[in-house]
């Protein structure tokens, strides 16, 4: 039998805690872009690990490494000179599917030069950092804790920030592919939009589709006005103007 709630009662409140913040966390995201996603998951990471000075979102994409939010500086800093180096335990979290947790930084012997750097000149001797699975953009993601004091990460802090990377991966994929659908949507009315147009041309003016089509391409070109806002006018005008627009 499981009595872990009777020999710890603040294990309720904990987990109550975590309930309400991701539920906060999600409603802060519900209105958000992937990018404000973010900066929402970075926000509460650090209040949710009081023992983290900061905290960042590290992106890869097309083998590119960049900082996607932090809570501050020295967080965007520390991730920088990682990207320099092409090593650290948020870079190397990402790269190797897993979890690190570096107890001192200044003698970590798997980053050596990382960790003398952060240490002397940001001042963080301690790190958590884990692997975002967002399995739905192309985008691969890591969420990353630094504190000032060497061991300062117990194993409460791993939980929550693996249930909070958990979390927060969910809540930007929504976020990310609400994006999609949204670019999806406005696609096909701009899409209709231009058929409309291009309807209107071929009745007026006994074109073919193709042709019709040709004249709104050169109506967008020579005035450098987008097809589709070309395609309104036709709609509200039925007239067409192709005619070279200088300046």
């Amino acid at each position: 039998m499981n009595d872990t709630t009777t020999t710890n009662p603040n294990v309720p409140g904990y987990l109550r805690g975590v309930a309400e913040d991701f539920d906060r966390l999600g409603r802060q995201l519900a209105r958000a872009s992937a990018k404000n996603a973010f900066a929402a998951v970075t926000r509460i990471a650090v209040e949710r690990v009081p023992s983290a000075r900061s905290a960042s979102i590290t992106t890869l994409s097309h083998n590119r490494f960049a900082t996607a939010a932090s809570s501050d500086d020295v967080a965007r800093e520390a991730d920088a000179i990682q990207y320099e180096l092409g090593s650290g335990p948020c870079v190397d979290a990402i790269v190797e599917h897993t979890i690190y947790q570096p107890k001192d930084l200044a003698t970590d012997e798997r980053w050596p030069e990382y960790g003398r750097r952060v240490a002397d000149e940001l001042g963080l001797r301690s790190m958590l950092s884990f692997r975002m699975n967002l399995e739905e953009t192309t985008l691969i993601a890591g969420l990353n804790f630094y504190a000032d004091e060497p061991n300062a990460f117990d194993e409460q802090d791993l939980a929550e920030g693996l249930l909070l990377t958990t979390h927060a991966a969910q809540s930007v994929m929504v976020a990310h592919l609400r994006e999609r659908v949204d670019n999806l949507e406005r696609a096909l009315t701009s899409n209709r939009d231009i058929g409309t147009a291009v309807g209107v041309l071929v009745a007026q003016h006994k074109l073919t589709r193709d042709q019709a089509f040709d004249l709104l391409r050169i109506a967008s070109q020579n005035t450098n006005r987008k097809l589709h806002d070309v395609a309104l006018d036709v709609i509200d005008t039925g007239a067409l103007d192709v005619t070279p627009h200088g300046r």
